[in-house]
């Protein structure tokens, strides 16, 4: 299984990130068209740090790749949601810049994490 030191860091690295984008948008005005992204960006965020710490007390190689092909999912549509609303220009640029560099950082991250997975679940006799 994975590094269980590695994984704590990556499920508070996470969970950080959930909280920093929950302040981002909490600091923010937003006109009403808006308010489903941002909703949209709440939830995905969100859900990286619960589907990450799920990933890590899988039972099983297949099961950790499962839920981490779900963690990049959800990692890189947090990162659409932050390039939509900066482009609206809804958000501040300082702030949404230093977050948006730590979610670009956890979709490389998580991108090889299932890269490396998927070859050891492979080389392992699973159709995955």
């Amino acid at each position: 299984m994975e590094d269980i030191h590695f994984n704590e860091r990556l499920r508070e690295r996470t969970m950080k990130i959930a909280i920093d984008i929950r302040h981002l948008l909490g600091n923010q005005k937003f006109i009403a068209i808006d308010r489903p992204f941002v909703n949209q960006l709440i939830r995905s965020s969100s859900s990286v740090a619960a589907n990450y710490r799920s990933a890590t007390r899988g039972r099983s190689d297949a099961e950790f790749f499962s839920k981490i092909c779900i963690v990049l999912e959800e990692t890189d549509e947090t990162l659409f949601w932050l390039d939509y609303l900066g482009k609206l220009q809804a958000v501040n640029e300082t702030e949404l810049k230093r977050v948006r560099d730590e979610v670009e950082q956890l979709v490389r991250l998580f991108s090889s994490k299932k890269k490396n997975k998927k070859e050891k679940v492979e080389g392992g006799g699973c159709n995955i």
